[in-house]
Protein backbone atom coordinates (compact mmCIF):
# COMPACT_ATOMS: atom_id res chain seq x y z
CA UNK A 1 0.00 0.00 0.00
CA UNK A 2 1.54 3.73 -0.82
CA UNK A 3 1.40 6.57 1.53
CA UNK A 4 -0.56 8.83 -0.82
CA UNK A 5 -4.15 8.71 -0.31
CA UNK A 6 -6.32 7.34 -2.58
CA UNK A 7 -8.70 10.62 -2.27
CA UNK A 8 -5.85 12.60 -3.40
CA UNK A 9 -4.12 10.53 -6.17
CA UNK A 10 -8.17 10.07 -7.69
CA UNK A 11 -8.14 14.14 -7.58
CA UNK A 12 -4.99 14.99 -8.97
CA UNK A 13 -4.76 11.79 -11.75
CA UNK A 14 -7.85 13.33 -14.01
CA UNK A 15 -5.78 16.74 -14.24
CA UNK A 16 -2.68 15.24 -14.25
CA UNK A 17 -2.20 12.14 -16.79
CA UNK A 18 -3.52 14.42 -19.94
CA UNK A 19 -0.65 16.66 -19.11
CA UNK A 20 1.94 13.60 -18.79
CA UNK A 21 0.75 12.08 -22.17
CA UNK A 22 1.53 15.67 -23.98
CA UNK A 23 5.22 15.82 -22.31
CA UNK A 24 5.59 11.99 -23.04
CA UNK A 25 4.73 12.93 -26.82
CA UNK A 26 6.62 16.47 -26.99
CA UNK A 27 9.63 15.19 -25.98
CA UNK A 28 9.89 12.64 -28.02
CA UNK A 29 8.61 14.49 -31.09
CA UNK A 30 10.54 18.12 -30.66
CA UNK A 31 13.21 16.54 -27.62
CA UNK A 32 11.90 19.20 -25.54
CA UNK A 33 9.55 19.71 -22.82
CA UNK A 34 7.58 23.04 -22.81
CA UNK A 35 7.71 25.83 -20.38
CA UNK A 36 3.44 25.88 -20.72
CA UNK A 37 3.22 22.15 -19.73
CA UNK A 38 5.38 22.53 -16.46
CA UNK A 39 3.62 25.94 -15.35
CA UNK A 40 0.71 23.89 -15.86
CA UNK A 41 1.29 20.96 -14.08
CA UNK A 42 2.23 23.36 -11.23
CA UNK A 43 -0.91 24.98 -11.36
CA UNK A 44 -2.97 22.12 -11.03
CA UNK A 45 -0.80 21.02 -7.79
CA UNK A 46 -1.61 24.41 -6.39
CA UNK A 47 -5.49 24.49 -7.08
CA UNK A 48 -6.73 20.82 -6.77
CA UNK A 49 -3.91 20.25 -3.99
CA UNK A 50 -5.63 22.76 -1.96
CA UNK A 51 -8.96 20.16 -2.54
CA UNK A 52 -7.24 17.15 -2.45
CA UNK A 53 -4.38 17.02 0.89
CA UNK A 54 -4.81 18.51 4.44
CA UNK A 55 -3.54 21.91 4.10
CA UNK A 56 -0.36 20.98 6.33
CA UNK A 57 0.77 18.46 3.59
CA UNK A 58 0.10 20.78 1.17
CA UNK A 59 2.17 23.70 2.30
CA UNK A 60 4.71 20.67 2.72
CA UNK A 61 4.58 19.27 -0.56
CA UNK A 62 6.36 23.04 -1.84
CA UNK A 63 9.57 21.94 0.15
CA UNK A 64 9.40 18.96 -2.46
CA UNK A 65 9.18 21.36 -5.46
CA UNK A 66 12.16 23.56 -3.86
CA UNK A 67 14.93 20.26 -3.39
CA UNK A 68 13.74 18.95 -6.76
CA UNK A 69 14.43 21.87 -8.71
CA UNK A 70 17.51 22.97 -6.82
CA UNK A 71 18.84 18.93 -7.28
CA UNK A 72 17.45 19.54 -11.18
CA UNK A 73 19.02 23.10 -11.69
CA UNK A 74 22.29 20.94 -9.98
CA UNK A 75 22.15 18.30 -12.49
CA UNK A 76 21.48 20.32 -15.66
CA UNK A 77 24.37 22.44 -14.61
CA UNK A 78 26.83 19.35 -15.15
CA UNK A 79 25.22 18.46 -18.10
CA UNK A 80 23.19 15.26 -16.10
CA UNK A 81 19.93 16.50 -17.53
CA UNK A 82 18.06 18.79 -19.95
CA UNK A 83 16.42 21.81 -18.46
CA UNK A 84 13.17 21.08 -19.30
CA UNK A 85 13.33 17.51 -17.55
CA UNK A 86 14.31 19.44 -14.58
CA UNK A 87 11.57 21.65 -14.63
CA UNK A 88 9.15 18.64 -14.65
CA UNK A 89 10.60 16.76 -11.64
CA UNK A 90 10.42 19.95 -9.97
CA UNK A 91 6.78 20.50 -11.07
CA UNK A 92 5.97 17.03 -10.13
CA UNK A 93 7.79 16.52 -7.12
CA UNK A 94 4.94 17.80 -4.96
CA UNK A 95 2.10 14.99 -6.29
CA UNK A 96 4.42 12.69 -4.60
CA UNK A 97 3.91 11.27 -0.96
CA UNK A 98 7.15 11.68 1.28
CA UNK A 99 6.39 8.27 2.28
CA UNK A 100 6.20 7.40 -1.06
CA UNK A 101 9.68 7.86 -2.35
CA UNK A 102 11.20 4.54 -2.44
CA UNK A 103 8.54 3.56 -4.57
CA UNK A 104 9.18 6.66 -6.79
CA UNK A 105 12.21 5.98 -6.94
CA UNK A 106 12.06 2.52 -7.88
CA UNK A 107 9.62 3.16 -10.77
CA UNK A 108 11.27 5.69 -11.90
CA UNK A 109 14.31 3.41 -12.80
CA UNK A 110 12.22 1.06 -14.16
CA UNK A 111 10.06 3.67 -16.34
CA UNK A 112 13.50 4.87 -17.78
CA UNK A 113 14.80 1.46 -18.55
CA UNK A 114 11.24 0.55 -20.33
CA UNK A 115 11.38 4.23 -21.80
CA UNK A 116 14.73 3.90 -23.12
CA UNK A 117 14.40 -0.04 -24.40
CA UNK A 118 10.65 0.90 -25.64
CA UNK A 119 12.29 4.15 -27.94
CA UNK A 120 15.29 2.39 -29.10
CA UNK A 121 13.23 -0.64 -30.39
CA UNK A 122 10.85 1.39 -32.24
CA UNK A 123 13.62 3.09 -33.44
CA UNK A 124 15.39 0.48 -35.16
CA UNK A 125 11.97 -1.25 -36.28
CA UNK A 126 9.16 -0.06 -39.29
CA UNK A 127 7.57 2.07 -36.16
CA UNK A 128 9.65 4.79 -36.62
CA UNK A 129 7.67 5.16 -40.13
CA UNK A 130 4.56 6.07 -37.71
CA UNK A 131 6.30 8.78 -37.04
CA UNK A 132 9.09 9.68 -39.15
CA UNK A 133 10.01 13.47 -38.49
CA UNK A 134 10.54 13.19 -34.63
CA UNK A 135 13.48 14.86 -33.65
CA UNK A 136 14.43 12.04 -30.73
CA UNK A 137 14.54 9.56 -33.61
CA UNK A 138 17.77 11.54 -35.01
CA UNK A 139 19.34 12.99 -32.11
CA UNK A 140 22.45 10.42 -31.41
CA UNK A 141 22.87 9.55 -27.76
CA UNK A 142 20.18 11.92 -26.61
CA UNK A 143 16.97 10.04 -24.82
CA UNK A 144 13.83 12.26 -24.36
CA UNK A 145 13.51 11.75 -20.64
CA UNK A 146 9.92 13.28 -20.70
CA UNK A 147 8.88 9.83 -21.77
CA UNK A 148 10.20 7.89 -18.70
CA UNK A 149 9.56 11.46 -16.73
CA UNK A 150 5.82 11.51 -17.44
CA UNK A 151 5.05 7.90 -17.84
CA UNK A 152 6.63 7.34 -14.25
CA UNK A 153 4.06 10.14 -12.34
CA UNK A 154 1.36 8.64 -14.41
CA UNK A 155 1.79 5.30 -12.97
CA UNK A 156 2.47 6.68 -9.73
CA UNK A 157 -1.09 8.32 -9.57
CA UNK A 158 -3.01 5.60 -10.88
CA UNK A 159 -1.25 3.27 -8.85
CA UNK A 160 -2.06 5.31 -5.28
CA UNK A 161 -5.65 5.93 -7.08
CA UNK A 162 -5.86 2.13 -6.88
CA UNK A 163 -3.34 1.05 -3.50
CA UNK A 164 -2.96 4.26 -1.90
CA UNK A 165 -3.75 4.56 1.87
Amino acid sequence: MLSISATAALWFAPFVLPICLYVCFTDMRELRITNQANLLLLIVFVLVGLVALPFDQYLWRYVHLLVVLVAGVALNAGGVMGAGDAKFAAAAAPFVHIGDLRFVMALLAATILGAFLTHRIAKYTPLRRLAPDWKSWHSGKRFPMGLALGGALAIYLVTGAVNGS
